[in-house]
């Protein structure tokens, strides 16, 4: 038989990649650039996507939900609804560790130019790069992420970012050394009743919106 096998899942890998960009927002033009494939490409995936999930549109891709058969996730799943220890036991906290929030996982921001801000975060600020996904950029931040997305249009409602430092006079001197402009130099707002100092300093991104720099400085005994 000539053409490929039958996927053994509702939609083959491309199309739930395809997919998955649109539920997360993504236009064609960011889908095909992630995909390696024609705008054209990308209108033919959606049609089979919304056929075989009889959908009747783009929008109701993204109230649609289901579970790669292959994915980790279906085989967390799997596993929970396996596990006897977990089933018929009652919650004694709404929140449970299962599925109480846990921690600030992304900062989302809005940039004109993903490879201009890539710059910036990865080489003067040092913010490791982890990965872009069309026109999102991801960067690892202690813990959390920081996501850039690309854009025409800023989001004016954006709140400023502050980011921590070892050592804010050093941090400020490397940036301005890097062109980066420093719009408020290192200054103290607050010394705590054990001495504890806290420190800022604010510098503009690449868009020209303010970014806050933080530092605690403890007196040496």
């Amino acid at each position: 038989m000539r053409g490929r096998p039958p996927h053994d899942d509702v939609l083959t890998p491309m199309e739930w990649r395809a997919l998955h960009a649109v539920q997360h927002g993504s236009t064609n033009r960011a889908i095909a650039a992630s995909l390696g494939i024609s705008a054209d490409g990308v209108k033919y995936h959606m049609a089979n996507i919304l056929g075989k999930l009889d959908l009747p549109n783009r929008g109701a891709l993204k109230s649609w939900f289901q579970v790669p058969r292959n994915s980790a996730l279906m085989q967390r799943m799997d596993g929970s609804d396996n596990d006897d220890s977990r089933k018929g036991k009652a919650m004694t906290n709404k929140f449970d560790s299962a599925v109480a929030v846990q921690s600030l996982g992304q900062i989302s921001r809005t940039v004109r130019s993903l490879e201009e801000s890539k710059e910036f975060y990865q080489h003067k600020l040092g913010i490791p790069h982890l990965y872009n996904f069309g026109n999102l950029g991801f960067f690892e931040l202690a813990g959390s992420r920081l996501f850039l997305n690309e854009t025409e249009e800023l989001n004016k409602d954006e709140s400023i970012l502050y980011f921590t430092v070892d050592d804010i006079v050093k941090t400020c001197e490397a940036l301005q050394e890097a062109d980066v402009e420093i719009t408020n130099q290192p200054h103290l707002i607050h010394t705590h009743e054990d001495g504890t100092e806290e420190w800022m300093a604010f510098l503009k991104d690449p868009e020209g919106r303010p970014l806050g720099l933080m530092s605690a400085v403890k007196k040496s005994s």
